[in-house]
Parts: C-alpha cells; structure tokens; sequence
C-alpha cells in the first residue's frame, strides 16, 4: 500500500509566553482535524513541543496534497480563533498569510512529507524541534547516514552498503528552492562542509541509494525568508523511516546525546544546546533551552500504532543534566561571543536599528605622522 506521511507544525497561541498551548487548544485542533478529515485521512496524532502544535497525519494523497494542507491550515486557524478568545501569547504567530492558497509551504508553518510503498513492517520516527531551526537536524543526520562510529550499520549491513544521497538546501536563497544532491560516502567532505553551517544548508531529504527510497524528510523553510521579519524560529519537524535498508533506531536516536549547539534559544538570537525532551513538554529556561522531541511509529495500511516516547528512558535523564550544564554555562557569557548569534543572524530588529546609529558615530581618525 502507498502511503503519504505528512507532519505540519505551527504555534498559534501559548500560555505563560513562548511556555505550552494548553490542553483547550489542542483539543480544538484535535476536533477540526476529527470531525473534518474523516474521507482523505487515514489516521492523525495531536501532539506538541514547546509552544507549537504538530498534527502528523497518513493518507493517501501524495506530498504536497491540497485537501491535507488545507485540513492543517483551517485546523490551525480554528485554533487560533481559540487562542485569540483565551487571550494566549503569540495567537496565529506562525500563520504568517491571511488566505490558504493549496499549499501551507511558505505559509510558516513547518512541514515535512514523504510519500513511499509500505513496508510489511514499517517503523518510523517523528522529531519535533522548538525554539531552533532546520539545521538542528544537520549534525545527527550526518552522523546516522555517514559515520560508521555512529550507525554500525553503514558497515554491517549489507542493505545499507551503498550509503544514502542528501538532498540539501540552501535556505538564504529566496528565489526559489536551491538544492544540491550529494552522495555518501564519495561525497562525504562536501557534505560535511556544506552541513557545518547550520543557518545555511539544511538536509531536505535522504533516500537509500541501493533502492532510492526515502529515508528522511526535513522541513526546510525559513520564516524569516517569508515574513521579512522575525516572527519566531522556524521549530522544524522531521520523519525518519527506520530498520531494514536504514539506520536502527537506536542508531538515529544516539547523536542527540550530545547536545549539540544550535541556534535560537531566547528571541531565536542565540545559541545553545539541543536538549531531548519528552512528549508534549514545555519551555522554560531563556526561553529554552532548545528543544527536540522524538515519537515512534509503525503505520500499517495507513494506521498508526500507539506512540513510543523516545526519550522517555533513565539514560535520557542523565544526558538532560549534561545538557542543562551546557545551557547554563554558555548563558553565563550573556551576549558575548558565541553566545548569542552573529550578526547576519540576529533576527530582532532592534539591534539592527542601534548599530546603524553608532556607524554614522564612526570617524575615520586623521595620521598623527
């Protein structure tokens, strides 16, 4: 059976600030998407990360299908008509058009999509970010589908002999959709290079290159690039198929170990590192830290299975306190140095506005000699 997953994720109201979206306005999604997807949807789960809400539905329209999108879409206003009446923060802050137009690419909210011939098993993960951007994704992926010292399978099995192509975007580019396709492992050092700038290049897909299925799929768009102006980061989402001719599970869950440092954090203006959270959590320290959820799945003939919470486990506890550490000491720099973003990717305006009043204050100091 051919089967469409489809995970769309927006914030459109929060309690407490950048905190949760409360159980009323998740409800409200819940009911939209029950009461209005019954003959194009297969199955659907509400769930949240942080302040945003993410609906991740199968079906059988294909990537990109109008009436999904549109279901998301109208799903997401009757809940920020909710927000608006319970006064929450940020009502409608990732819907950043007035009008659906057949599809929400560009519209802010995160989508992620991948369309493939179901397995007679098929296990699948869901990543949710929040309160960073698509990059957060670089590190682990690369680690999962091109080092050996994290996924051992690259060199036990044979189903995954051949690697996996990247399709990468660069994401500063506005004029349309600028990818490159790259193949591990010839291509590894290309990859890498393109990959360490997280704000940049952004993994959009992965396939298997013994079978060309899709393997992964990576929202991409970046809210600046469509408001013109900060309106929150872009809190990317993520599908990964898993076993068989692609990296375990446990293979894709380890890289977030390491808490790496990606940006955002507090106004989406500095940098921090990714902590693995459970499901449905909130934010909380400087507006963070920045977080990554992780759900798993089988789908079968188009249904999901109950829900595994990834990180819910005695060893995440340990790697959240390492994580806490982190945050806490690059905190302690304040807005020095690495600790908050350069300054091409500072997304509040205001200081923007300060630094174009102190260059007109600069003057060009005459010799002496």
């Amino acid at each position: 059976m051919k089967i469409t997953l489809s995970v769309i994720k927006a914030d459109i109201g929060s309690i407490g600030g950048h905190i949760k979206p409360g159980r009323r306005l998740k409800e409200r999604v819940r009911e939209y998407v029950q009461s209005k997807g019954t003959k194009i949807v297969h199955d659907y789960v509400i769930s949240s990360t942080g302040d945003d809400i993410a609906i991740l539905l199968s079906h059988s329209g294909g990537v990109g299908n109008s009436e999904i999108h549109g279901l998301a879409w109208n799903a997401f206003e009757a809940g920020t008509e909710l927000a608006r009446e319970m006064g929450l923060y940020g009502a409608g802050q990732d819907l950043l058009k007035d009008a659906f137009s057949g599809n929400v690419r560009g519209m802010g909210p995160a989508v992620a999509e991948m369309e493939f011939e179901e397995r007679p098993n098929e296990p699948f993960l869901f990543f949710a970010a929040d309160k960073t951007d698509p990059g957060a994704y670089n590190l682990p992926l690369y680690l999962s589908f091109c080092d050996p010292m994290y996924c051992s399978g690259l060199i036990l099995s044979p189903k995954m002999s051949e690697g996996f192509s990247f399709d990468i975007m660069d994401v500063s580019y506005t004029e349309g959709d600028r990818v490159i396709t790259l193949d591990a492992p010839e291509d590894i050092y290309d990859i890498a290079a393109l990959l360490r700038d997280n704000q940049r290049y952004v993994v959009e897909k992965i396939r298997s290159r013994k079978t060309g299925e899709i393997a992964a799929a990576v929202s991409t768009t970046r809210l600046h690039n469509i408001a013109g102006k900060y309106t929150g980061k872009d809190d990317p989402v993520m599908i990964c198929r898993v076993q068989g001719g692609f990296p375990a599970t446990g293979e894709i869950v380890e890289p977030y170990s390491i808490g790496h440092f990606v940006a955002g954090f507090m106004r989406g203006s500095h940098n921090g590192p990714l902590m693995p959270v459970r499901q449905n959590g909130t934010i909380s320290y400087f507006d963070g830290p920045p977080v990554v959820s992780g759900a798993g799945f089988c789908v079968h003939q188009g249904k999901f299975t109950e829900m595994v919470d990834l990180f819910d486990h005695p060893l995440w506890d340990h790697v959240r306190d390492k994580i806490s550490r982190k945050a806490l000491e690059i905190r302690e720099q304040g807005f020095s140095g690495a600790a908050m973003l350069g300054y091409d990717e500072l997304e509040y305006g205001g200081i923007v506005d300060r630094m174009n009043k102190i260059e007109s204050r600069f003057k060009i100091r005459e010799s002496s000699e």
